[in-house]
């Protein structure tokens, strides 16, 4: 396994595509005719919510672990993550017989920390302040294990990118393609696929506005860190882009568009009422960039990824809650 800085092609996406087969789901593409009536686009939703372990997390995860050699399979392997990359790898690690080490932060949604348990992982919890890039790779050291970050590394982006893989080979001609963003391994991936299939294609990162280090480090020209982010994004909670992803998106990228908290909640109701769809708020940035006309979309064919649908059902309906109060002011 190559330590890449933009070397990953197609070819990879679709060697990843080819190890998924029969294992991951291909999860559906949803249509609605009330959104598009209201932005005046063709839309198409690749609903990775219905994804195995509610998230499109599990495609890289599986991808990574798939190419460890036996040896390393039974050192097992180490992850960190808020959560839904631990339950993507806790899920692979199951299903390929590997022991696996999460280090999550002590607030994690209690959902995604059970789901990680229950795949059958060893938790290790961390307080406020702790960094758990060191904490992670403190403990692969002592226990030579694999660290498997959670989106710079070659084969979790590859994996990544057979979502747009599989949502172009579905639908065929896209004009615009909007993607979460948190550390860029889906929309580096997912740029990957997409522009190569479809090299008119505009595609798009979408991030929330209190954690927009991808915005920022694309203006800078570099990557910048930012303090962690305060959204109800958990899972885009990240102070600074990959060193693998961020020159793939940048390279490859139309631009980042930001969406705020209240953005994100009115996409979360709307995927509710309208798709009969649960997202959580990571997973809804992209719609949210749809909704609230983030960008130029009139008369295009628009692919949306919905990368996520792990959320705690308290926070969820607090969530729309809020949302349908803020609509009736």
């Amino acid at each position: 396994m190559r330590s890449s800085t933009g070397e990953l092609t197609l070819a990879d996406v679709r060697a990843a595509a080819e190890r998924l087969r029969g294992i991951a789901h291909r999860t559906p593409v949803v249509t609605s005719r009330t959104l598009d009536r209201r932005v005046d686009a063709n839309v198409f939703l690749k609903c990775e919510n219905l994804q195995r372990m509610g998230a499109f997390k599990f495609r890289g995860a599986y991808n990574r672990l798939a190419q460890l050699s036996p040896a390393e399979r039974e050192r097992g392997v180490v992850a960190f993550s808020s959560g839904n990359h631990a339950q993507g790898v806790a899920l692979a690690a199951r299903l390929l017989e590997i022991p696996a080490t999460i280090v999550m932060p002590e607030n994690a949604p209690a959902a995604k920390s059970a789901a990680t348990l229950g795949y059958g992982a060893e938790i290790v919890f961390y307080a406020k302040g702790t960094n758990r890039d060191e904490l992670a790779a403190s403990i692969a050291r002592e226990r030579n294990a694999t660290l498997v970050p959670p989106f710079d590394d070659d084969a979790i982006i590859a994996g990544q990118g057979t979502v747009a893989l599989e949502l172009i080979e579905e639908i065929g001609q896209l004009d615009v393609l909007l993607v979460p963003t948190g550390g860029g391994g889906l929309t580096a991936g997912c740029a990957l696929a997409a522009t190569a299939l479809l090299p008119r294609i505009a595609v798009y990162g979408v991030e929330p506005e209190a954690g927009d280090d991808f915005a920022r480090s694309l203006a800078a020209g570099e990557r910048i860190e930012i303090e962690v982010p305060d959204t109800i994004a958990d899972g885009q909670r990240t102070q600074s882009p990959g060193r693998l992803t961020f020159p793939i998106v940048k390279r490859l990228c139309a631009g980042i568009l930001t969406v705020s908290d209240e953005q994100l909640r009115e996409a979360m109701r709307f995927a509710f009422e309208r798709l009969k769809l649960v997202i959580e708020p990571s997973g809804a940035a992209a719609l949210a960039a749809v909704l609230s006309g983030k960008a130029s979309l009139a008369g295009k064919r628009v692919g949306v990824v919905l990368s996520g649908g792990n959320v705690d059902a308290p926070a969820y309906a607090a969530i729309l809650a809020a949302s349908q109060a803020s609509a009736e002011t």
